[in-house]
């Protein structure tokens, strides 16, 4: 019985990045050996252990055989004459498909450090095509290497082309779809994630809200870049810059949907595209089953980011409005995600990455103010009941006016 350190801390060590994933193949054992050894079973499918003391997973070796639609419909073989060769085989990607010996050698017989070297993103063999979720972590591998230089082989891009023109992506539960793209979220170029699928086909699939945005022209005295679509990739560059933040990340991804949706006639004008796009979030977050998180904040973004963006030109009572539309003063938290959120947006425009967005602090400054007039105030003079919750925001809307004249803000009739 041997085990061999495999997958990502392989690859990850060889590129000096950092990495959390220490997996392990045991080759030459069977579940009984691993459980008199102290191991615990967790896995269903195949055997999967956990060490009794650093609780890393230990797989023993398998092959599988596709048998059914989707990433589960394999039928899976192991037991102690599988090699480790074998094992490696039924890899995504080559440079996934290495193994590491407690002595320190590297195992390749795929040629992971050959395209570790060349910073190619391939697969290891046409068994590739059998598992549809490869087409999101493929895209996902070069959302989290691009900005070392990593790209997709063409080869491997017809693959997944080919598994999407089989409709093998319907088959993807929606839990597994949006585990995926969470963590492409995460990653240093999720941008990238989204071109790869554009790329293959996958985008209008998955995310064929987000697919429609591109060929639909902006105006170019507010977007210099012209394109929806690009600005939607701009802005979520610009959320990376701003924030860690995954569901702020996803907001920006989805706050323009409502453009994709305006009548050719009225381009590239956008008029009410945030209400109209207000059904389309919901769509997308049922579709992914997506967080309530991710959701609520989503929509926020989708219907007020232009009135954020307006904010210096609102009058105290429509401040008031805004902070209340947001529930900013019940979730601070939130609402300063929908800032950033609203910031990434501002600044996803071709040229204008680097301008100020004073909107922000100016919104910050008005939640401390209307958060300053509590109910203690005039509770004290025995205002109580209706009367209590109008002098609150009558109170509120003439400290935020004033907020207005001190920064010097034109009034206009809203």
């Amino acid at each position: 019985m041997d085990a061999f350190l495999v997958g990502g801390a392989v690859r990850d060590a060889l590129l000096n990045y950092p990495t959390s994933e220490r997996d392990w193949v045991v080759v030459g054992a069977n579940p009984a050996e691993m459980l008199d050894l102290g191991y615990q079973q967790v896995g269903k499918d195949f055997p999967v252990f956990l060490h009794p003391k650093t609780k890393e997973e230990y797989a023993l070796a398998r092959t599988e055989r596709k048998r059914g639609h989707g990433y589960t419909g394999f039928a899976v073989h192991c037991d102690p004459s599988v090699t480790l060769e074998q094992d490696l085989q039924r890899r995504d990607l080559t440079i996934n498909a290495m193994a590491r010996t407690e002595s320190g050698e590297i195992i390749d017989p795929y040629g992971g450090q050959r395209d570790l070297a060349a910073k190619i993103l391939r697969h290891v063999s046409d068994a590739f095509v059998e598992d549809p979720l490869r087409v999101l972590r493929t895209a996902r591998f070069a959302a989290r290497y691009a900005h070392l230089g990593f790209t997709v082989a063409p080869e491997t891009l017809e693959l997944m082309a080919d598994i999407v023109g089989q409709d093998e992506l319907a088959h993807l539960p929606a839990e597994r779809v949006w585990v995926e793209m969470e963590r492409a979220l995460g990653e240093a170029n999720p941008e990238v994630f989204v071109e790869v699928l554009r790329e293959c086909g996958a985008l209008a699939r998955l995310l064929p809200e987000v697919e429609a945005l591109f060929g639909v022209p902006q105006t170019a005295a507010h977007h210099p870049e012209i394109d929806t679509g690009v600005h939607t990739l701009m802005s979520l560059q610009q959320a990376v810059a701003l924030s860690p933040a995954t569901d702020v990340r996803f907001a920006v991804l989805i706050h323009d949907l409502g453009k994709g949706t305006t009548p050719r006639a009225e381009w590239p004008r956008h008029i009410a595209h945030e209400q109209r796009g207000i059904r389309l979030v919901k769509q997308v977050c049922a579709r992914l089953k997506a967080p309530t998180q991710y959701r609520d904040l989503a929509l926020k973004v989708c219907e007020f980011h232009t009135h954020c963006h307006r904010a210096l030109e609102l009058r105290g009572k429509t401040l008031l409005k805004l902070l209340n539309a947001t529930d900013a003063l019940r979730r601070p938290d939130r609402f300063e995600a929908f800032l950033l959120a609203c910031e990434a947006d501002a600044r996803g425009r071709k040229g204008l990455e680097s301008r100020a967005y004073p909107q922000a602090d100016y919104l910050r400054r008005a939640l401390d103010i209307a958060t300053g007039v509590t109910a203690a105030m005039f509770s004290e003079l025995g205002v109580t009941g209706k009367a209590l919750g109008e002098a609150i925001n009558a109170e509120r809307g003439r400290r935020l006016e004033g907020l207005r004249k001190e920064a010097g803000s034109p009034a206009p009739g809203n």
